[in-house]
């Protein structure tokens, strides 16, 4: 289970940064950014299976950065953090495809839990494409 890799996004510095330390004491690999834009060009050179988005950024919000996310690699989940006063946003978010939201500040321990159940659906989605993919071109 362990080697979950793992883009942080969000705006606040000290938040991505204290997080990510402890994510990372919990055995994930994490890279962390404070824009939207920059999560966009790791994903592109890098293979994340979980993204922990903040739905309120300045200059793209994490509902429209889960849009990018999910066009860009649409098996990679998406975990939104929301405020109090968005959970709205949180539940948009999941209509969207996001695959759960947790309040901040965040609970650790419910935080890792989410992460794990979002990386176990994304192997069971990569592995039940791979079987139709070998039953394609064994029927070739």
């Amino acid at each position: 289970m362990e080697g979950i890799n793992i883009l942080l996004v969000d705006d606040e510095i000290e938040f991505v940064e204290t997080l990510s330390k402890r994510l990372v004491k919990r055995g994930f690999n994490v890279l962390f950014v404070t824009t939207a834009s920059d999560a966009v060009e790791k994903i592109k050179t890098v293979q994340f299976d979980v993204a922990i988005v903040d739905v309120r950024m300045p200059e793209m919000d994490g509902i429209a950065l889960l849009g990018e996310i999910k066009r860009m690699k649409p098996l990679m989940e998406v975990l939104l953090l929301t405020g109090y006063a968005s959970v709205q946003s949180g539940i948009e978010g999941m209509k969207k495809g996001a695959f759960d939201y947790i309040m901040k500040p965040a609970d650790i321990d419910e935080l890792v839990k989410k992460i794990r159940d979002a990386y176990e659906r994304k192997k069971q989605q990569e592995d039940r494409i791979g079987k139709a993919e070998n039953k394609i071109s064994s029927n070739k």
